[in-house]
């Protein structure tokens, strides 16, 4: 379904916490560095589940799954943050992975989409071959810069509408080149910013946005319990919840994870992946 703008502000409003995290202090009208010349990337082979073309032929958009009560699945997402500028402190020592997480992940069984950017794939290319090629996750793409699609996006960079495309290429690629061999042909919009312009620019590049209904509040968060309330309370059956891969920007998401989790299955959720809902959905269409 192609959710509206103003529905759109609405969640990144509430969001605001969280997608903050993602800001840089760079002036807001930036375009990415020039990409490597190569051909267009396709994102994945066609047999992961998609949605079809939005009105007009629009990149279609996916927010949540079927709001089945008998099924209760929920999707926990993860959004792998980096933009393509923070090289500099990720020399330094700041710290833009998860390791912990990820592990915390695989201990409690949680299949789950990480949301990648290439340049977070470029920084720590064992660990996103490592967790491409677990069967228990999911990789797609996140841009290549975490840069906006859109004006007026929690201070992000923009990035111009005829490199748009190209970005999400340049991300296919460095995942591809970190040794991701099958990320998924699902693309998260940084900030979850995006208008009918975003839409149409990324048509041919044949993905599905993928969006959310809850917002995990951890960015920036000290206090695991108050994230994994405000999960908790947000969930319903077919849900995406969005949440963090980033260490520096997000301390407190393990530790949440590890009471989300078990809460969920106690109240007889199942937990899958974005690719599970969006199978699901087109079922029910």
């Amino acid at each position: 379904m192609i959710l509206s703008v103003r529905r759109v502000v609405a969640v990144c409003a509430l969001g605001a916490a969280v997608l903050s995290a993602c800001g840089t202090d760079r002036p807001a009208r930036e375009t990415p560095r020039p990409a490597p010349s190569h051909s267009p990337v396709s994102p994945a082979p066609t047999h992961h589940p998609t949605l079809a073309p939005g009105p007009a032929g629009l990149t279609p958009v996916f927010e949540h799954g079927p709001r089945a009560p008998r099924e209760k699945t929920v999707a926990l997402t993860f959004d792998a943050d980096m933009t393509a500028d923070q090289g500099p402190r990720a020399a330094r020592g700041e710290r833009f992975d998860n390791p912990e997480l990820i592990a915390t992940l695989r201990e409690l069984k949680v299949p789950a989409t990480v949301f990648m950017t290439g340049r977070w794939a470029e920084e720590y290319p064992d660990q996103a071959r490592a967790i491409g090629g677990d069967p228990l996750f999911e990789v797609a793409n996140h841009s290549y810069s975490h840069y906006a699609f859109t004006g007026d996006c929690y201070g992000l960079p923009v990035v111009s509408r005829d490199r748009m495309r190209t970005d999400v290429e340049r991300a296919y690629t460095a995942l591809r080149e970190a040794g991701v061999r099958d990320p998924m042909p699902y693309f998260r919009f940084p900030g979850g910013c995006y208008d009918r312009s975003a839409l149409k620019e990324l048509t041919a590049a044949g993905v599905t946005a993928v969006q959310w209904d809850v917002v995990g509040g951890d960015a920036f968060a000290t206090d695991a319990d108050a994230v994994a309330r405000q999960v908790l309370d947000g969930v319903r059956p077919g849900s995406v919840v969005v949440l963090h891969c980033t260490r520096s920007a997000a301390p407190a998401t393990e530790r949440a994870v590890r009471r989300i989790v078990p809460e969920l299955r106690r109240e007889g959720y199942r937990l899958v992946k974005v690719s599970e809902l969006i199978g699901a959905a087109n079922g029910r269409r």
